[in-house]
């Protein structure tokens, strides 16, 4: 009677081993893969913070300019920008429709 206790009870530790076991295999793996997507979100979250600091105002871009192009770009009015076209034979410009978002 005693050998049967034993080995019921050795046997039920194992069963319960291993349900612990493959449950946090789970649970590593599940944390895995939330640490490779958060690393990810990070790298995606650098790289706007990064396009917005570079292109946040016009005064930054003329810093980065008098920084990195001394006199090699100019500022233009938005009026004197032109749309062009290539998807015919010939190249045609168009004027730029200003609309004004201040109504």
């Amino acid at each position: 009677m005693k050998r049967i206790l034993i080995i019921s009870l050795i046997f039920s530790l194992i069963v319960i081993t291993s349900f612990i076991k493959n449950s946090t295999k789970k649970i590593d793996e599940e944390l895995f893969s939330l640490k490779e997507n958060i690393s990810d979100l990070n790298l995606e979250l650098d790289n706007v913070k990064l396009e917005f600091d570079y292109l946040s105002s016009p005064e930054k871009l003329i810093s980065y300019q008098n920084l990195y192009f001394e006199n090699k770009l100019t500022q233009k009015n938005i009026s004197e920008i032109s749309n062009i076209d290539f998807t015919k034979e010939k190249i045609l410009t168009s004027d730029l429709k200003i609309i004004d978002t201040e109504k």
